[in-house]
């Protein structure tokens, strides 16, 4: 079980803006501190299998932040209507379109995904697979 995600960044105010307009949708909680953005879902540390943490911060190394080719981190909705509408809010935030919400041939039927990459390059994914939901016409 993963238990927590860090991705660097050189700009932690423009990382926060990014992060922070759909990270409190989906249950997120921010703590800010000398080390960087700390994104917690609150009342789960009593789970046997947590949601991840996922933190910002800059490298330990005090060198510039890089992205990985190939590296996603990707943060589940429960709708399509909210996968749209958490895109448009980090797109409004500083993020750049790495692919617009919708469903893609390569995945399920049900797969429903937008791709993002927040202020410094990292590769973002918003998804939902509800069942409830329309489905890829095929």
């Amino acid at each position: 079980m993963i238990a927590y995600i860090t991705v660097g960044a050189d700009d932690i105010a423009a990382a926060e803006a990014f992060y922070s307009a759909f990270l409190p949708s989906l249950g997120y909680s921010l703590e800010v501190s000398s080390a960087g953005l700390s994104y917690t879902i609150p009342g789960m540390d009593d789970q046997l299998h947590p949601p991840a943490d996922f933190y910002v911060k800059p490298p330990f190394d005090g060198e510039g932040a890089s992205t990985g080719n190939g590296q996603m981190v990707a943060f589940r909705a429960q709708t399509q209507a909210q996968v749209r509408e958490l895109h448009a809010a980090a797109l409004a935030a500083g993020g750049q379109n790495e692919g617009m919400p919708g469903f893609r041939a390569e995945y399920s039927a049900q797969f429903y995904v937008g791709y993002l990459r927040d202020p410094q390059g990292n590769k973002i994914a918003l998804f939902c697979k509800n069942p409830n939901e329309p489905s890829r016409p095929d």
